[in-house]
């Protein structure tokens, strides 16, 4: 680890945004102060542990505390995985090949976004056309 304490790392997806705060310990992890194993959607804790199981003995020599804000279940999720593998690969550079070649979106910003409503028809959509009868 980089003579700094404390690894500061920012992770997105969609409108969620996770901050993940690294620190030397003892493999404790939290996101907005609740402990990861009591996450309770089961397909959400497996998108958590997926950089926790890929990091391997690593993750115990730190502490990660997370805050997520914004977006859905999912969006946070992803941006929680971001922001903890982006912090792992700053604190051990040595993690980063293996993330990238599991998923690349473990350390890249998705930068896909909802396309903005059109004028005079916002509350429709960007794309709704109007519908034609034939009868």
């Amino acid at each position: 680890m980089s003579k700094r304490k404390i690894v500061v790392a920012v992770g997105k997806r969609k409108r969620a945004i996770a901050r993940a705060y690294l620190r030397p310990g003892s493999g404790k992890i939290k996101i907005n102060s609740t402990p990861i194993e009591l996450v309770k959607n089961p397909y959400v804790k497996l998108r958590l542990m997926e950089p926790i199981m890929l990091a391997g003995d690593v993750i115990k020599k730190y502490d990660i505390e997370v805050n997520v804000k914004g977006g859905g279940i999912f969006g946070q999720a992803d941006a929680v995985r971001s922001a903890v593998c982006r912090a792992l690969v700053e604190a051990e550079p040595k993690l980063k090949p293996r993330f990238l070649e599991f998923d690349r979106h473990l350390l890249v910003f998705d930068s896909r976004r909802t396309e903005p409503h059109k004028p005079s028809r916002s509350s429709r959509g960007p794309r709704a056309g109007k519908q034609q009868s034939y009868r």
